[in-house]
């Protein structure tokens, strides 16, 4: 490299107390094996309920930008808990998450959760605080018996088709002008305040020459 005018040379000091700037990741091993050991203590000390923790309900992210894709909520509405007949107090119990602020803005978001909670209830086997004296809405004991943790996630999400099916084109639909009926609605908006005050015009004259 050519040096020009009357500048100070480079004489960068990069390996000035280097060891104090260097992040290390020696343990990246260790805290890997940390984190499976974790895991398969929480599973043996929250067994026989699902390791993946409680049923949480399927919700839309926010904004326009993101609200196509649907994702795992904080918990169920007292509404949906409601249509599918699970009592607000008894949801934790039984591994149901409940969101008491959230509100449903849709019938769909609300069907789906609902059939989500019966898709739940179906498959549930509650253990008796008792085995001796089992009470109502317990298992029956072979159910109880045959119970395995469950390992993986619990009803994940599914992401619903966004695209329609393809189709062939109807007669109906090829004579009609899409454009030109955009264009009548959008002049009908615009011009609907004078027609109104057109037609009530002609209203209050004809009132006049009934006098």
């Amino acid at each position: 490299m050519v040096l020009k005018h009357n500048n100070q040379l480079p004489n960068q000091h990069f390996r000035k107390q280097w060891a104090r700037r260097v992040k290390t990741w020696f343990d990246q091993a260790g805290r890997k094996k940390t984190r499976r050991l974790a895991r398969v203590q929480k599973a043996a000390r929250i067994a026989p309920r699902p390791v993946d923790g409680l049923l949480r309900p399927a919700v839309r992210c926010p904004t326009i930008r993101y609200n196509m894709k649907l994702r795992s909520g904080r918990g169920f509405t007292l509404e949906e808990l409601k249509e599918a007949g699970v009592k607000r107090k008894e949801a934790l119990s039984i591994g149901i998450a409940v969101d008491f602020r959230r509100r449903n803005k849709s019938n769909e978001s609300l069907e789906l959760n609902v059939q989500r909670l019966k898709a739940y209830k179906a498959k549930l086997i509650v253990f008796p605080r008792k085995p001796s004296a089992p009470k109502k809405g317990d298992s029956e004991a072979s159910e109880v018996a045959s119970a395995v943790q469950l390992g993986g996630a619990l009803f994940p999400v599914q992401q619903l088709a966004a695209a329609p099916e393809a189709r062939a084109i109807t007669a109906d639909e090829k004579k009609t002008n899409a454009y030109m009926k955009l264009r009548y609605a959008r002049s009908a908006a615009r011009t609907l305040g004078a027609r109104e005050k057109r037609a009530r015009d002609k209203a209050e004259e004809e009132a006049s020459k009934k006098k």
